[in-house]
């Protein structure tokens, strides 16, 4: 434990060893060096954005165990958007000055590739200016089982057609064992990082999550954490880190205990300490909760996510987040936390220091 704590102060990349070793450290102590590297990095600057998301479908062909978004079993209410519906949302949404759609579905059969693709390119012809985030993964990976098309092809596809970065959904932990009792059948999470991967070979930025408070236990988010680091290594597109707390409501996973909120700011702690080659470690308000996503700000985090508008995923497993959060609480919050708010784009260049 000596020499983790000496890595620590001297702000040294720590060993795959020393990872697994980071929850056995107290959460003050975490919390001062996950702190100092945060402000070595960001100062008091906590960023977010003005986003608008949009889930154009809850009817999946898979059957995830911790979901309460998908419209099989505990949510009898299946929905499928056209395109109009989907266009009259960012209408609305752009003249509220958004600067950014993120746009996630469910693995829907009865739809079309061109269903899933052409909406981005109806958005970007009428709306350049408009960042379309959208495509997880798991998405990716469900247009090539479905339609055989191979991963190549969705990504040049999605290009061609006008995504601009892609989510970190679908991720959820790496671990195999887990992934085969909490989504088996979805993407697997050597194909996950190799989507990533290929993404980024085009030179473009995605982010990655890691759903966590669940059936896995804390060496499979360490694990979890370092494959992330492994891949950033080798082409360093990743934008930020996104640990996103299981929602317990409407799922058919039974956790072993609740998560409490040390345990959630000692994950995010160890986050900024083991990804020390992504910058932006990502406090997501709408899984936490507003208040402990500012408390994350003081243990490694940089960034809430943004104002989301209306967000639907999160909200169907219990979060308090289906109306999003006006631009006003940010900025508050922030500034009386002795902060800085700053207003990003998607790919973290700043648009406004309030």
């Amino acid at each position: 434990m000596e020499k983790l704590i000496k890595t620590l102060e001297n702000g040294e990349r720590l060993s795959e060893e020393q990872a697994f070793k980071l929850y056995d450290l107290d959460l003050f102590t975490l919390a001062k060096y996950a702190h100092e590297k945060r402000s070595k990095l960001h100062g008091k600057k906590v960023y977010f954005n003005i986003n608008r998301h949009i889930n154009p479908t809850n009817i999946c062909a898979d059957t995830c165990k911790f979901c309460a978004f998908s419209a099989h079993r505990k949510n009898p209410n299946p929905y499928l958007m056209s395109h109009e519906e989907i266009m009259k949302i960012v209408d609305d949404t752009v003249k509220n000055d958004t600067k950014e759609v993120h746009i996630v579905s469910a693995h829907n059969k009865d739809t079309s590739w061109q269903w899933y693709l052409g909406i981005f390119k109806m958005i970007k012809e009428k709306y350049p200016q408009i960042h379309i985030k959208a495509m997880t993964a798991a998405e990716i990976d469900f247009l090539h089982r479905r339609f055989k098309m191979s991963y190549e092809e969705v990504i040049d596809k999605m290009l061609e057609y006008g995504v601009d970065s892609m989510p970190g959904g679908g991720a959820e932990i790496f671990d195999e064992q887990v992934r085969k009792k909490i989504c088996n059948g979805k993407v697997s999470s050597e194909n996950w990082l190799k989507i990533h991967a290929l993404w980024h070979k085009k030179g473009r930025q995605s982010n990655a999550t890691m759903l966590f408070g669940h059936i896995e236990e804390k060496e499979h988010r360490i694990d979890h954490m370092l494959r992330l680091r492994k891949l950033q290594d080798e082409t360093g597109g990743f934008n930020a880190f996104i640990p996103l707390v299981w929602q317990v409501d409407n799922s058919f996973l039974e956790a072993k205990k609740i998560m409490d909120s040390e345990e959630i700011l000692k994950t995010i702690a160890i986050s900024r300490l083991v990804l020390d080659n992504i910058k932006n470690i990502k406090a997501y308000w709408a899984t936490m909760g507003i208040n402990l996503a500012m408390v994350a700000q003081e243990f490694g985090a940089n960034d809430l996510d943004g104002t989301i508008e209306k967000e639907s995923i999160q909200s169907a497993g219990g979060a308090k987040s289906a109306k999003g959060q006006s631009l006003k609480t940010f900025i508050d919050m922030i500034k009386t936390s002795n902060l800085i708010p700053i207003e990003r784009d998607s790919l973290y260049n700043e648009l406004r220091v309030y």
